[in-house]
């Protein structure tokens, strides 16, 4: 089952926000501290803990261009006692795609299509003025959506495939694969990449630019492997539009990348914002 909402709620700022609820926050105001005493005189080769200066942590707010990791935890700040903190994990880097590890596994795909599917719900934001297309340019497509109404010559777009994956394998060494695919694409540059769980399956996100036909796209392509019962499913959302446009659009594609969500059937209900095409 495939659920779509329309973006139509405005937030402060001029941000859409989707149906479902996307939270955007601010971040927080800093209280200064009295000024200390006067140091003692320095001594060499020993640095003052007064000369230290304080940790900070930045939260980046969703929207824009930004080469922040919004896909990683903050790290929380230490206590006095405690060591430095290890930054995050990143994964090696595989030149294997998903299609060429499924391959060398003889793992089958087979594409679905939104009639009659009900193995798992997957919900796909709709933004304003953007509707769902057909598009032949989409192999295997679930679902393709676009603002036809934009001002670049490039249509920005959202495109949803969703497989069937028969054969044994397992989903967490799969999705170590997931970022080869785009990091092939021409002139490819990455601002942005996790392969953190999504909604509890094994998933990875990565986003970035790369050029196509003389221009520069801005793209955030999620693949996540989802179970449903002895089932496994590979969904895939590419969210794409010009550069030149990625400022002015920035609140369409955060409302696509946020809001898009998939789960069991056991595991979730539509709720009274959702519109179910079942």
């Amino acid at each position: 089952m495939i659920q779509s909402t329309q973006t139509w709620r405005v937030l402060a700022g001029g941000l859409a926000a989707t149906a479902i609820g996307v939270t955007v926050f601010a971040g927080g105001t800093a209280a200064a501290d009295p000024s200390p005493p006067a140091p003692p005189p320095a001594i060499p080769g020993v640095i003052p803990p007064a000369s230290l200066p304080p940790v900070q942590s930045v939260t980046a707010v969703p929207g824009g261009i930004t080469t922040n990791n919004r896909f990683v935890a903050i790290p929380q700040v230490p206590g006095p006692a405690a060591l430095e903190p290890t930054p995050p994990a990143v994964a090696a880097p595989v030149s294997e795609t998903l299609r060429d590890y499924f391959k060398a596994k003889n793992i089958k795909l087979m594409a679905q299509k939104p009639q009659g599917f009900k193995a798992l719900d997957i919900t796909l934001p709709v933004p304003i003025r953007w509707t769902q297309v057909p598009d032949p340019n989409v192999p295997d497509a679930f679902a393709v959506i676009a603002d036809r109404l934009g001002n670049s010559l490039y249509t920005s777009n959202a495109q949803l495939v969703v497989y069937n994956l028969i054969g044994n394998f397992d989903p967490k060494e799969a999705i170590t694969h997931g970022f080869a695919d785009t990091q092939q694409l021409s002139a490819w540059q990455t601002t942005n990449a996790s392969q953190a769980d999504f909604d509890g399956f094994p998933s990875s996100i990565i986003e970035g630019t790369y050029r196509e036909n003389d221009m520069t796209l801005n793209t955030s392509r999620r693949h996540v492997i989802a179970s449903s019962g002895p089932d496994k499913y590979l969904v895939s959302l590419f969210v794409t539009t010009a550069l030149s446009q990625a400022v002015a659009d920035a609140p369409a594609i955060d409302a696509i990348v946020n809001g898009f969500r998939v789960s069991s059937p056991m595991a979730s209900a539509p709720t009274l914002t959702q519109l179910s095409t079942r």
